[in-house]
Protein backbone atom coordinates (compact mmCIF):
# COMPACT_ATOMS: atom_id res chain seq x y z
CA UNK A 1 0.00 0.00 0.00
CA UNK A 2 1.32 3.46 -0.69
CA UNK A 3 1.38 6.96 0.97
CA UNK A 4 -1.79 8.71 0.85
CA UNK A 5 -4.16 5.36 -0.28
CA UNK A 6 -7.38 5.51 1.38
CA UNK A 7 -8.74 2.44 3.48
CA UNK A 8 -11.75 1.20 5.33
CA UNK A 9 -10.66 -0.48 8.43
CA UNK A 10 -12.29 -4.03 8.88
CA UNK A 11 -10.83 -5.40 12.13
CA UNK A 12 -10.61 -3.67 15.66
CA UNK A 13 -12.07 -0.95 17.65
CA UNK A 14 -11.94 1.51 14.90
CA UNK A 15 -14.03 -1.05 12.39
CA UNK A 16 -15.86 0.89 9.24
CA UNK A 17 -14.12 3.88 9.72
CA UNK A 18 -11.83 5.68 7.07
CA UNK A 19 -8.07 6.39 6.96
CA UNK A 20 -5.58 7.24 4.83
CA UNK A 21 -1.41 5.30 4.71
CA UNK A 22 0.44 8.71 5.93
CA UNK A 23 3.59 6.01 5.60
CA UNK A 24 4.90 2.97 5.27
CA UNK A 25 6.91 0.83 7.82
CA UNK A 26 10.50 -0.52 7.47
CA UNK A 27 11.72 -4.21 6.18
CA UNK A 28 11.13 -5.35 9.21
CA UNK A 29 6.97 -4.81 9.45
CA UNK A 30 6.81 -5.13 5.35
CA UNK A 31 2.81 -5.77 6.41
CA UNK A 32 2.20 -2.88 9.13
CA UNK A 33 1.54 1.01 7.85
CA UNK A 34 1.03 4.48 9.44
CA UNK A 35 -2.70 5.04 9.22
CA UNK A 36 -4.69 8.38 10.22
CA UNK A 37 -8.61 9.88 9.66
CA UNK A 38 -11.43 11.20 10.68
CA UNK A 39 -11.98 9.66 14.32
CA UNK A 40 -9.05 7.40 14.41
CA UNK A 41 -5.40 8.35 15.62
CA UNK A 42 -2.34 8.22 14.16
CA UNK A 43 -1.19 4.66 15.09
CA UNK A 44 0.39 1.71 13.41
CA UNK A 45 -1.99 -0.84 11.48
CA UNK A 46 -1.71 -4.54 9.79
CA UNK A 47 -2.12 -4.60 5.91
CA UNK A 48 -4.47 -7.24 6.71
CA UNK A 49 -7.02 -5.59 8.67
CA UNK A 50 -7.33 -2.37 5.85
CA UNK A 51 -9.53 -2.70 2.45
CA UNK A 52 -7.79 -0.25 0.07
CA UNK A 53 -9.89 1.60 -1.37
CA UNK A 54 -9.59 3.00 -5.06
CA UNK A 55 -9.11 7.16 -4.35
CA UNK A 56 -5.63 7.98 -3.64
CA UNK A 57 -4.79 11.53 -1.68
CA UNK A 58 -1.73 13.50 -2.70
CA UNK A 59 0.01 13.80 0.80
CA UNK A 60 3.19 13.59 1.61
CA UNK A 61 4.95 10.83 3.54
CA UNK A 62 4.53 11.84 7.89
CA UNK A 63 2.03 14.43 7.11
CA UNK A 64 0.62 16.68 10.01
CA UNK A 65 -2.71 15.22 11.43
CA UNK A 66 -4.38 18.35 10.39
CA UNK A 67 -3.67 18.03 6.74
CA UNK A 68 -4.46 14.21 6.17
CA UNK A 69 -8.22 14.57 8.24
CA UNK A 70 -9.30 17.97 5.85
CA UNK A 71 -8.12 16.13 2.69
CA UNK A 72 -9.90 12.86 3.95
CA UNK A 73 -13.29 15.31 4.21
CA UNK A 74 -12.90 17.26 0.88
CA UNK A 75 -12.95 13.54 -0.82
CA UNK A 76 -15.64 12.79 1.48
CA UNK A 77 -14.84 10.33 3.62
CA UNK A 78 -16.43 11.10 6.77
CA UNK A 79 -16.91 8.82 9.06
Amino acid sequence: MNVGRICRIVKGKDAGKYCAVVSKLGRRDKNFVLIEGVGVKRRKMNTLHLEPLPPVLEIEKSTEADAVVNALKEKGFVN
